[in-house]
């Protein structure tokens, strides 16, 4: 049985992959098994042999007593019995699926796997994806047979980026299989590093659907609270007080508006809507959410520029400030940051922006969007936007944002962190 092979270190655990998800997935399993941790960037797996996470999410101490080879080598990956991937799944410039790194993937496992093997994609997906748009792939490059020669099996990942308390061993894992027996097999598998319980999905497509309803719900949700941040701030309202106002009832869920990025929520649903529309069905709801939250950087360009132009003489002389580069706040995962839709905006009309961040990597940021951060923040700034709520940026004052600015300036705070704060300069929050 391949789970007493696994916890009796006769054979391997393998993670293909080892990005924000895949990493600390292969070194909980390594606390326990024998586990090779293969990415096809070898800059990456040489920073992981010296015990450094290229995604700076975790410490060096987190690699202590791991049982684990990090490997780019197909020889290496051969020795594996149970393979689990990891692979980024994104999408294009026009909204499209890219499962280009999840097709190399299954062209990788079609290679090594062997019979008796189990494969397990952790990746987001699509319903019907892993058996549609994988396995055949596995299948002809193998020559062998899903169920008869390998199991197959979809477990979707719930690693939240930057949070230190929701971990993989505390967060209850959805498991599914092919068949029943690759079912027991993977949920007993995963038991050995999930203390939080498993739950067994009836099939992979359900597995796989559980997984991209979770982040299209939350997407949905948040474009909810941006579209009445909009309403309330037509009608001279602040949004966040109305929320605080209303999250006294118990059972009020409390979402809050603001700038939508990263790999999950602002991309997952697109893999929904396009599999939608395969089928024939146009999606309402779930595509006005995307347009809602998609729409927020330029929304949030526009309220600059509108106060700039009131106040200045000269609007292509206007200094700007864009405090907060990354997805979201204390992680330096810079991935679909909306933050670039903001200073895209207010390029266009000429301004002079600047970007800082406690966390991002300037290099990365320039490579990515165009745009660097600037090494000295000025002191005559027309409006400064703090998109990014890092650790850092919540003990600023009154003061600090006064001392940074020209006496007309704008204080926009889009995540409300400093309502009732900001007195000798204007403020405006979502």
């Amino acid at each position: 049985m391949i789970y007493q092979s696994l916890k009796n270190k006769e054979t391997k655990i393998a993670i293909i992959g080892l990005g924000y998800v895949g990493l600390p997935i292969a070194l909980s399993f390594a606390r326990q098994l024998s586990v090779i941790g293969f990415d096809i960037n070898q800059s990456r797996v040489a920073l992981m042999q010296q015990s450094i996470d290229p995604s700076n999410e975790l410490d060096a101490s987190t690699f202590i007593d791991c049982d684990i080879q990090f490997s780019h080598s197909l020889d290496d990956l051969k020795q594996a019995s149970f393979y689990i991937v990891a692979v980024p799944t994104a999408i294009d410039d026009h909204n499209i699926p890219d499962l280009s790194a999840l097709k190399k993937a299954s062209e990788t496992l079609g290679k090594v796997v062997k019979k008796g093997d189990y494969i397990v994609f952790e990746s987001t997906v699509y319903p019907g994806c892993t058996e549609e748009d994988c396995l055949p792939i596995i299948e002809k490059l193998s020559g062998l047979k899903m169920g008869i020669d390998f199991k197959l099996g979809y477990s979707p990942e719930r690693i939240n980026p930057g949070d230190k308390v929701h971990t993989i061993d505390k967060i209850t894992k959805v498991v599914s299989g092919c068949d029943e027996e690759s079912l027991e097999t993977i949920a007993s598998v995963y038991e050995i590093v999930v203390k939080a319980g498993i739950h067994k999905a009836s099939s992979i497509k359900v597995a796989e659907a559980a997984k991209i309803i979770e982040n299209s719900q939350r997407d949905l949700n948040i474009a909810l609270m941006n579209e009445l941040s909009i309403i309330f701030d037509k009608m001279g309202i602040n949004t966040y007080e109305v929320l605080e106002a209303a999250g006294t009832k118990w059972n009020f869920l409390k979402f809050t508006p603001g700038l939508v990025g990263g790999h999950c929520i602002g991309i997952d649903p697109y893999y929904l809507t396009y599999k939608a529309a395969k089928l024939g069905y146009a999606s309402q709801i779930i595509a006005a959410g995307r347009y809602i939250n998609d729409s927020m950087g330029s929304y949030v360009a526009q309220k600059i520029i509108q106060h700039i132009i009131k106040y200045s003489s000269n609007v292509k002389a206007a200094k700007v400030l864009v405090m907060g580069a990354t997805f979201k706040e204390n992680v330096s995962d810079i991935r679909n940051s909306k933050v670039a839709d903001v200073v895209n905006a207010l390029k266009e009309y000429h301004l002079n922006v600047e970007v800082t961040d406690a966390l991002a990597n300037s290099e990365a940021l320039k490579e990515e969007y165009g745009f660097p951060l600037i090494n000295t923040i000025a002191t005559d700034y027309d409006a400064i936007i703090i998109i990014v709520p890092h650790k850092p940026y919540l003990s600023l004052d009154n003061a600090y944002f006064a001392s940074l600015t020209n006496k007309n300036a704008l204080i926009a705070d889009i995540k409300g962190i400093y309502r009732g704060k900001i007195k000798d300069r204007q403020y405006w929050s979502l």
